[in-house]
């Protein structure tokens, strides 16, 4: 088997396609692209272990399976555009690399504030070099943090920096509750009195205006007026995809990539996209093209559209099912852990408790049509391992009804 197949994008989602790629058989040239120096580390810690402290690069860093030892990395380097029908991708070094077949795995990148005020002083957590930043601004025992955003990061880096002994933590969101976008507001009323008794301080109901201050950032203005003086600002409002340098080739890129049920883009066989930039049908629900940016889905997304892509370059039917992965995350902070399985938004309409207590550990079910469609669990190992052993359940219901 020969030819060339070029994927974009050389993070977790990179990394695991070429490795299925091997897996399912192809056996010719697979080149990575990707814009950091690093080879493909583990993000999550980014904003816990690393930022406390306790987790140097070496232990984030992957290592490829052996029957990808061949793949050809091409590291600090950015794929700037695409011409589909060509079949080639051009880099910011001025290549262009012609390929058979083409895995978009570039990502996402944070989204910033659009306020007036200075920069310095405000951070993203996304990459290995955000989060030693910030750890160095959050070792400074008096520093004053405001997180700007109550999801899964801000809460997260909220409750690492309280870890830490900064003396002065303040989320800011618009919303009511923490999290309340993915988890209903039962278990953002729980978050909330949990990271405020461990010392975290909460403006919610408030968005941000401006920065106080002239070459660094001394406060956040919110748009009540309200002034809250701070050091240090991490900014955690969402992601944008990198998905720029696919303009001009007839896809649809309003939030992410958008692919049919086998995760291929634009109706070409020979493009697949992986990771939290492929908007994908899921089988298993509503067939509404979504985004998911959990850790699972790299791996689900890579095992899935190898097969499909390996297959037609081999001249071949994939003969696969639509993809129908089961979403899976967990967000450290303080001493607790969130378990989930399935998708609780699909379910924030009807929500129960399964067992224990929103007081104390708890497990809740996310329902839709009366079905369960997704489990989530708060509290310690006892509640994670209640919510896994919904995994069977949620895997043998039967596809949701739009």
């Amino acid at each position: 088997m020969t030819g060339r197949v070029v994927v974009a994008g050389a993070s977790m989602g990179g990394l695991r396609a070429a490795e299925q790629l091997r897996a399912a058989g192809w056996t010719g040239t697979i080149t990575v692209v990707g814009d950091e120096p690093h080879m493909p580390y583990n993000r999550p810690p980014l904003s816990k272990e690393v930022l406390a402290g306790k987790a140097p690069f070496e232990s984030l860093a992957f290592t490829p399976k052996e029957a990808a030892a061949d793949v050809e990395w091409r590291l600090g380097t950015k794929v700037v555009a695409a011409r589909l029908d060509e079949r080639a991708v051009d880099l910011d070094d001025g290549e262009a690399i012609r390929y058979d077949g083409l895995v978009v795995a570039t990502g996402m990148r944070p989204r910033r504030l659009c306020c007036p005020g200075p920069l310095h002083g405000r951070h993203t957590v996304r990459t290995l070099a955000d989060a030693q930043g910030l750890r160095h601004e959050l070792t400074r025992p008096d520093a004053r943090v405001v997180v700007v955003g109550a999801g899964f990061i801000g809460c997260e880096v909220a409750a690492t920096a309280v870890g830490l002994g900064v003396r002065e933590v303040t989320v800011v969101d618009p919303l009511p509750l923490p999290m309340v976008g993915p988890l209903g507001e039962l278990l953002g009323r729980a978050l909330l009195r949990r990271h405020e008794e461990r010392g975290v301080r909460f403006a919610l109901g408030a968005g941000v205006a401006g920065f106080e201050g002239e070459d660094r950032v001394t406060g956040v203005v919110l748009d009540d007026g309200t002034v809250l003086p701070a050091d240090v600002v991490v900014e955690s409002v969402g992601s944008i995809a990198n998905a720029e340098w696919l303009q001009d080739n007839g896809l649809d890129l309003s939030d992410g990539v958008l692919t049919d049920d086998r995760l291929r883009i634009g109706g070409r066989p020979e493009a697949v996209a992986v990771g939290d930039i492929a908007r994908f049908p899921n089988a298993r629900y509503d067939g509404i093209p979504r985004r998911v940016e959990h850790w699972s889905i790299p791996t689900d997304t890579a095992k899935h559209a190898a097969k499909v892509l390996a297959a037609h370059l081999a001249g071949a039917d994939d003969q696969l099912a639509p993809f129908a992965p089961l979403p899976t995350f967990w967000s450290d902070q303080h001493e607790f852990r969130l378990q989930s399985f399935g998708a609780p938004a699909l379910g924030k309409d009807d929500v129960r408790v399964l067992d224990g207590d929103p007081e104390g550990d708890v497990l809740v079910g996310y329902h839709s049509g009366g079905q369960l469609v997704g489990v989530v669990a708060l509290g310690g190992q006892a509640a994670a391992m209640g919510a896994a052993r919904y995994r069977a359940q949620l895997l043998k219901s039967p596809a949701l009804t739009v």
